[in-house]
């Protein structure tokens, strides 16, 4: 079961109490107090594990409390401290804190495994009398009780971390595309919104060279307002450094290819502007039930139209997808290098489609 957003409530362990003692030894008349420190709670830290992928354990167990401080002791004992608990996140956990007025403040971005961010202090031991011995007060009664630990309400939402987001209408055929280039089993059937929760998948290439690609499920118009559930697909390729648009050229869904992509850039676009300036790409996929090819060739010209790499493919054959990939990678490389990449130039295919009339419809 994937689950992606989750409120839970931690709290840090309180302090010790200091201890009100006194030295009582036969022959040592007024020892004079000796009344230890009371130790530190225990404070919560979220920790990002390579493990996860799923917030699905804070569903079930959404309190969380870490160790509190011993109390001190006679003899000058300080109280042992509390141990911290660790909360171990996915890789790309965000965690808000909300605050006294209802408002939800940023707290901790978990991008890299092992990261450590402290979500929650525990408290201070509480002094012993021994502390408030003075030149005058020789026999102090006083103490302090431990502090408190923090306690605080806090919202994960985890935005999955992938190098290429897929994104397209349902059944488009993205989660056969992923199946196809990485060991990644999503369902697959003939029917929309088969793909309910998004799927990593590793693609590996020729000398060493790999990058992560996300399945998103399928977006439809209105998804920036939440419409199927887009809002929570849609913040998982944020994070992402390039994105393919699989567009459903085949004729079955009885949608225009071209209208397709305009629908899905737009969603992008009102869902975060950001997303709008990622490089894009497009994958006129099922070309295996290609019934007519001016509908590849519209596509093709849009795509031309809004400089972007066209690539036909199949992702039930394999047709045209080592191209994709390779062009993928490029684009990857290049941001993680921190380069710009220069406009790819669309140039036809040599082996596909045989006799090709219209806009050349392959990027090499």
């Amino acid at each position: 079961m994937f689950v992606d957003e989750v409120d839970i409530q931690v709290a840090a362990g309180g302090g010790g109490r200091g201890a009100l003692s006194f030295r009582r030894e036969k022959f040592v008349p007024r020892g004079g107090p000796d009344g230890g420190n009371g130790g530190h709670g225990g404070s919560v830290f979220a920790v990002a594990s390579p493990h996860l992928n799923t917030l699905i354990n804070f569903r079930f167990h959404p309190e969380f409390e870490a160790e509190r401080g011993a109390h001190g002791e006679g003899s000058n004992r300080t109280g042992r401290d509390g141990r911290d608990l660790e909360l171990a996140m996915p890789v790309g956990t965000l965690v808000y804190e909300k605050l006294p007025d209802g408002e939800w403040r940023p707290l901790a971005d978990l991008t890299t495994v092992g990261q450590r961010v402290l979500i929650a202090q525990g408290g201070t031991g509480g002094r012993g009398n021994a502390q408030f011995a003075t030149s005058t007060n020789r026999a102090p009664r006083r103490f302090e009780e431990g502090h408190p630990g923090e306690m605080k309400l806090l919202r994960l939402q985890l935005k999955l971390l992938a190098d290429v987001g897929l994104v397209g209408f349902p059944n488009a055929g993205k989660s056969t595309l992923i199946a196809r280039i990485s060991a990644a089993r999503p369902k697959i059937a003939d029917y929309p919104f088969t793909t309910l929760t998004p799927n990593l998948g590793v693609v590996t290439l020729s000398d060493d060279r790999s990058f992560v690609v996300a399945d998103v499920p399928g977006l439809i118009e209105g998804a920036h307002e939440g419409h199927g559930l887009g809002t929570r697909f849609l913040k998982h390729v944020e994070r992402t450094h390039v994105l393919v648009h699989v567009v459903d050229v085949s004729g079955i869904s009885g949608r225009d290819p071209v209208d397709d992509l305009e629908t899905v850039r737009r969603e992008l676009r009102l869902f975060a502007p950001a997303l709008a300036d990622k490089p894009q790409l497009v994958a006129a996929n099922k070309l295996d039930a290609l019934d007519d090819p001016q509908r590849v060739e519209r596509l093709s010209a849009r795509a031309i139209e809004l400089k972007m790499p066209f690539f036909g493919i199949s992702g039930v054959t394999g047709e045209g997808v080592p191209l994709l990939l390779e062009a993928l990678w490029r684009q990857v490389s290049h941001a993680r290098s921190g380069e710009q990449q220069a406009p790819a130039t669309v140039v036809a295919s040599d082996n596909d489609y045989g006799e090709w009339s219209g806009p050349p419809p392959f990027n090499k």
